[in-house]
């Protein structure tokens, strides 16, 4: 069986302003949701890969958490915080975290938070492993 990430789904009451923060970090329009009444009431938003986001506004969100957080691979982590920091973004300083992949972070207008990931040679997503954390659930 086949598995990939078709895409994530996340509310917003302003899709103009979700739109413009995920156009920063490269993602395009690719398809409208309108209501019978004509109304843009959702869009997906296109990584290279055919994997997407899709943003669906709503009167209410039901408030940040509902998505802990979701990671999104990135070329070159240095490139991407430059360009977000342009465009006004508020953007974590570069770390590399225990699993060997350099990352950076960010919360996008929904209060969803975003890691921005660049792996290595030996990140644990490409090598597999046992990433050691200080976590308790």
């Amino acid at each position: 069986m086949q598995t990939k990430l078709a895409h994530v789904c996340l509310e917003t009451s302003d899709l103009e302003s979700t739109e413009k923060f995920y156009r920063a970090l490269g993602l395009e329009r690719r398809f409208d949701f309108r209501n019978l009444q004509g109304e843009l009431v959702a869009f997906y938003l296109a990584f290279a890969n055919q994997t997407y986001i899709e943003v669906i506004k709503v009167a209410e969100p039901k408030g940040p958490g509902l998505v802990r957080h979701f990671a999104i691979e990135v070329d070159d982590v240095d490139a991407t915080r430059d360009a977000l920091m342009r465009q006004g973004i508020d953007v974590s300083e570069k770390e590399l975290c225990r699993d060997q992949t350099w990352m950076i972070t960010c919360t996008d207008p929904n209060g969803v938070f975003i890691e921005l990931q660049q792996y290595t040679a030996e990140s644990y997503q490409l090598v597999g492993g046992v990433c050691e954390v200080d976590y308790q659930p």
